[in-house]
């Protein structure tokens, strides 16, 4: 078994991995956002009372949960007359399973 690295002598990674990878999971850091995700990948192209009537918090508080994850690229939103249409980035999907990989791999020999 491998031994952890000392943080002390070897500060953590500040790649553009680890920043990214970082960024991605915050927006995951409530379960009302990964319900969010859930949802849209499952039901592609949604406006914001569908998703509302996934949830049992107000309408408001689904579009702060909205807002974080579109500010961390993981759904896009367009317009769509009065309402705005969100789905899943899907490129966001792509890197965090990319980047979750380059996580788990040994990085010693």
């Amino acid at each position: 078994m491998q031994n952890a690295p000392d943080f002390t002598t070897h500060p953590p990674d500040t790649s553009l991995e680890d920043l990214d990878m970082s960024k991605l999971a915050r927006a995951l850091g409530h379960p009302h956002r990964v319900a969010i995700i859930r949802y849209l990948l499952n039901s592609p192209g949604c406006i914001v009372g569908d998703i509302v009537e996934q949830l049992p918090v107000a309408p408001s508080t689904v579009s702060q949960h909205l807002r974080k994850l579109k500010e961390a690229g993981w759904i896009k939103g367009e317009i769509d007359g009065p309402k705005i249409c969100y789905c899943i980035e899907p490129r966001a999907v792509q890197r965090f399973k990319k980047l979750f990989e380059i996580l788990t791999e040994p990085c010693c020999s």
